[in-house]
């Protein structure tokens, strides 16, 4: 099955592009789709919207995870991660995909066994779980033989994507031994 993580963001949206086959990840594509910060919030909405969609028609996903906002301190940011979150909701329910949600800690626990961890620790096991080298086609050697982004989010949609993986798999474990 091909799955489609997606790192919601309103200038930067991250997307990771993965397929599992029993017990093994393998690495499709990951990047960025990207909004002018100097455009109205309607404006990059929908362009995250029509670039995602694209994304689904070139790749043909099964399944969509997508990453929840983080509630932090500062409210207005979570409200704008939360807009472009249902814009990817959306995009996914237009072409059908069924759509899963993780918490950005339940995301590292998958990817690194810990939900403390950095983005670089979490970067760093997304390549080792999709034994990608530095001669993925991704840019160029981010050192230690890993591929390089230029931003943590391609490589924390593709941790979305891991993380769902997990899960189904835990689930159809669970519902062999009913």
């Amino acid at each position: 099955m091909i799955v489609l993580g997606v790192d919601p963001g309103t200038i930067q949206m991250g997307y990771g592009v993965i397929k599992s086959d029993d017990q093994r990840l393998s690495y499709i594509d990951c990047g960025v789709l990207k909004a002018p910060a100097k455009v109205p919030m309607e404006e990059r909405l929908y362009m995250m919207f029509l670039k995602l969609k694209d994304v689904i028609e070139k790749y043909h996903p099964g399944e969509a995870a997508i990453e929840r906002p983080f509630v932090s301190k500062n409210a207005q940011s979570a409200i704008a991660i939360g807009q472009a979150q249902a814009v990817a909701i959306l995009a996914a329910q237009e072409k059908g995909l069924t759509v899963f949600q993780y918490t950005p800690s339940k995301v590292k626990q998958s990817a690194t066994n810990y939900g403390g961890s950095t983005k670089d620790q979490v970067q760093r096991m997304v390549w080792l779980q999709l034994d990608a080298t530095a001669g993925t086609k991704v840019g160029g050697s981010a050192g230690l033989g890993y591929p390089f982004t230029e931003t943590f989010d391609p490589t924390d949609a593709l941790a979305v994507a891991i993380c769902h993986t997990y899960e189904l798999r835990l689930a159809n474990s669970l519902a062999q031994l009913k």
